[in-house]
């Protein structure tokens, strides 16, 4: 026959799991979040890095087309000075399916303009 003290402590560990579940599902959604926007951010590190690369061989439409092929969504806007090409591309990241506030994301590459490329 258990102890009494062992009795009483019976539905412990189911009260502790209670009240440390919200606490687990909130790091779930944080981890998922963070994972979400990683992502996004490789992805228009990519978009602005091809937008970029074609600008400087002279092919800027291009460019945005892949850029926007990398990253669905995303605004991509490119400039040219002092013999660079710079590609910024940027995205609103709704994590969690838009339960939590958008953050805005933004990668940046910079190309040389290649010697036989025209004007970007």
């Amino acid at each position: 026959m258990p102890s009494d003290g062992h009795r009483r402590d019976r539905g412990m560990v189911t009260a502790e799991l209670a009240a440390c579940l919200p606490v687990l599902v909130l790091i779930l959604g944080v981890a998922i979040s963070a994972v979400t926007v990683v992502a996004e951010r490789v992805r228009l590190a990519d978009a602005a890095r091809e937008a970029a690369r074609a600008a400087a061989r002279g092919d800027p439409g291009t460019g945005r087309r892949l850029a926007l092929e990398d990253a669905p969504g995303a605004r991509v806007g490119v400039s040219s000075g002092g013999g660079t090409v710079t590609a910024v591309a940027t995205k609103q990241v709704h994590p969690l399916g838009g339960w939590l506030p958008s953050i805005t994301v933004s990668e940046r590459c910079v190309a040389a303009v290649e010697p036989t490329a025209g004007p970007p």
